[in-house]
């Protein structure tokens, strides 16, 4: 097992029935569910049945707006690092790569992290898609507002792991067209 998180995209959700007709790869990270993917399913989140596991561990939520939030963390982020390239080409990577997968919908699957811990991992999806991500997105909003400096500089000093995940067209799970 990789123990990666995976980011998708889609027109619909997946349900009891199929999954969608058409899934883009936007990206995966290893070891843990970044503050990216939390932002990206930050917006109209919703648990559905995953597209690779069994129990109902994905995590649904609103395209547009969640890759607004993580443009605008970024924004953020790049006013403490206008003279770091290694940072402005992952924005650039990132957003290229978010405008050419765009979509309905973001599709995170969590399977392969949640399955690290003895926990129950639909109780774990539960509680990252009911605490961890709406955590995330306060944050994230309050630092792009300007009342959250210190949160901003944690994550500003260590970006590559908040935002430098594996942005490709194939994923380890890809799923044909």
């Amino acid at each position: 097992m990789a123990n990666r998180s995976y980011l998708y995209s889609a027109d619909s959700m997946p349900n009891e029935a199929k999954i969608p007709e058409r899934i883009r790869c936007i990206s995966e990270h290893s070891w843990d569910v970044p503050l990216a993917h939390k932002l990206m399913v930050g917006r109209g989140t919703t648990i559905v049945p995953s597209m690779i596991w069994n129990p109902p561990i994905g995590i649904a939520a609103d395209y547009d707006d969640g890759a607004a939030l993580l443009r605008n963390l970024l924004h953020a982020v790049g006013r403490g690092l206008e003279e770091d390239a290694e940072f402005a080409a992952c924005v650039a990577r990132t957003t290229a790569h978010l405008e050419q997968q765009q979509a309905k919908y973001f599709l995170l699957e969590t399977g392969e992290i949640v399955s690290m811990t003895d926990d129950d991992p639909p109780a774990s999806v539960r509680r990252l898609a009911s605490e961890d991500v709406p955590e995330a997105v306060a944050m994230a909003e309050a630092a792009i507002a300007g009342r959250n400096d210190d949160w901003l500089a944690s994550v500003r000093a260590d970006w590559q792991q908040h935002f430098a995940s594996f942005y490709s067209e194939t994923l380890y799970f890809s799923f044909p067209d």
